[in-house]
């Protein structure tokens, strides 16, 4: 994050813990040469790491597997002008252990369009920021309405 935007910069577990408050984020990762944005459903698992299930034909499946992604989520109120946002970046691995699949069946995560054939999506989250604005105040200690 920028130091001196006016933003709270949050540290890694207030990430983890805010991002666990929202069911949607965005995935961005390279298509065809070019970013490509897609939001999704999600879970946090007990380590930190942001899984997703899709389809396994999916073209985003097939995309991220291997790749270095970003995954973000926040929470805005636009008239309070007051939120935050989270980045996840690190990278991203279709699970293929059965052991490992089975366990995730039991987080609750279903895919929003479901699919015959199903496969589970693990972001590592090696780099994890974060930064907060409260009630329209940055932290030059100036409301935005001004």
């Amino acid at each position: 994050m920028y130091p001196n935007d006016g933003f709270r910069e949050l540290g890694r577990e207030e990430c983890l813990r805010l991002l666990a408050t929202v069911p949607v984020g965005r995935i961005v990762y390279t298509r065809k040469a070019l970013p490509a944005v897609l939001p999704v459903n999600f879970r946090l698992d007990h380590d930190g790491a942001v899984v997703l299930r899709t389809a396994a034909a999916s073209e985003s499946a097939r995309a991220v597997d291997g790749a270095v992604v970003a995954f973000e989520a926040d929470a805005v109120n636009a008239v309070a002008q007051a939120g935050w946002s989270v980045v996840v970046t690190g990278r991203a691995e279709v699970v293929t252990e059965e052991a490992e699949r089975q366990r995730l069946e039991g987080i609750g995560l279903c895919s929003w369009v479901p699919a015959p054939e199903e496969v589970f999506v693990r972001i590592e989250p090696d780099l994890v920021t974060g930064r907060e604005l409260l009630a329209g105040r940055t932290l030059y200690g100036l409301h935005l309405s001004a």
